[in-house]
């Protein structure tokens, strides 16, 4: 029999990020207030169906994951319910499998289900809606590449890590003379490698959403050779395309994908930092060494910014459930938390605008974007 009291179901999708905790136990605080019972499903979508894992959630089990990194309810990006990023808004979930979610909602009595993921997540919980499940989004990556938000929790927090790596970076390429290249996480966006290339004083930043070429990259070093600094630091996305439009993918051994290719999760991205350190040691004759920065990026307890963030999408998305707002995604749109519908954010993404206002004044500060435009202050 469902439970005597409304209750609210939690849920995390995808990949892991700091934050996610945050949320959990700002949702779990703000429901109890209002009257509902808690229950988290274990290991994303895949808790709703047979057999199905789920935990209540209270006060105690919810105590004290507020600086906790990952999610006390795991997550899984693969599974039944995966849907491809990109492909997300085509690819079909099974009609067996929404019912027997559906099915699980009802019997547990579920007044709304809070789902929290980015993109590829999302999806499937717009078609959780559309089979008539009362659904919430809550955004969550640390790519910061969901749109109709300005920012996803997690995000801040891998732009510290990338940052705390270039400051470290810096003391040893300083020391031997060396060129240091960073590759960051980002999927197919230029958010994290933007903001700590510019936190960590980078010297040319390569982004998927501005073309460049080696030719770019290898004057700006020698540029800054002949001003004396004999160092150079450079961070690459791991989306950043090759000069000739390849897309860099580890599949048991590095390729390319051409430029017409527009799978996301089919492949795994990276290896383009290793490229750019080899080529440029090649054309140069200097010393280059490569460090891919990978899942540390993921891990650790959230900043402050992610903390507060992810509290606030999880008590609003509580509120939204309280409210009957269902389809409906919470996002950030400075200095207010407000929502949208899921089907928007899932098909509006969020990628660097070569003119926005920190390429700007990336440029302005002589950054190289590896693309020859002049550096000049405020330049296009």
């Amino acid at each position: 029999m469902p439970p005597s009291k409304p209750t609210i179901g939690i849920l995390t999708g995808g990949g892991d990020c700091p934050g996610l905790n945050a949320v959990i136990r700002a949702a779990v605080k703000s429901a109890l207030r209002l009257g509902y019972d808690c229950v988290g499903f274990l290991k994303g979508y895949e808790g709703l169906v047979d057999p199905v894992a789920y935990m209540p959630l209270d006060l105690t089990n919810t105590a004290n994951i507020l600086l906790q990194g990952g999610t006390i309810l795991g997550s899984t990006n693969k599974g039944r319910f995966s849907a491809l990023v990109g492909e997300s808004t085509r690819v079909r979930i099974d009609p067996q499998l929404l019912a027997a979610a559906g099915e699980t909602v009802r019997q547990l009595g579920i007044s709304g289900l809070i789902c929290i993921g980015g993109d590829g997540s999302l999806a499937i919980a717009q078609q959780l809606h559309e089979h008539g499940i009362p659904v919430v989004g809550v955004p969550k990556t640390i790519d910061n590449d969901l749109g109709c938000t300005a920012f996803t929790f997690g995000f801040d927090s891998a732009v510290a890590c990338a940052t705390d790596a270039l400051d470290r970076l810096h003391t040893t390429a300083a020391s031997h003379e060396r060129i240091m290249v960073l590759e960051v996480m980002g999927r197919h966006a230029g958010w994290i490698a933007l903001h700590a290339g510019i936190a960590g004083g980078g010297d040319v930043i390569l982004i998927p959403e501005i073309p460049w070429t080696f030719e770019n990259v290898c004057q700006k070093v020698l540029d800054r050779e002949r001003e004396g600094k004999r160092f150079t630091l450079i961070v690459v996305a791991e989306g950043a395309r090759l000069p000739d439009g390849g897309l860099v993918h580890d599949g048991g051994g590095k390729g390319a994908l051409g430029a017409g290719v527009v799978e996301r999760r089919q492949v795994k991205l990276g290896g383009v930092g290793e490229i750019v350190a080899n080529e440029v040691a090649g054309r140069l004759k200097r010393e280059v060494r490569a460090l891919v920065l990978g899942h540390l990026q993921r891990g650790g307890t959230p900043t402050a910014f992610d903390r507060v963030l992810a509290t606030q999408f999880g008590a609003h998305a509580v509120r939204l459930v309280h409210e009957g707002r269902f389809g409906q995604m919470v996002c950030y749109r400075p200095p207010d938390i407000a929502s949208v519908a899921i089907s928007q954010a899932i098909t509006t993404p969020a990628t660097v605008d070569p003119a926005h206002s920190a390429v700007q004044a990336a440029r302005a500060l002589g950054i190289s974007f590896g693309d020859g435009v002049d550096a000049s202050p405020f330049g296009p």
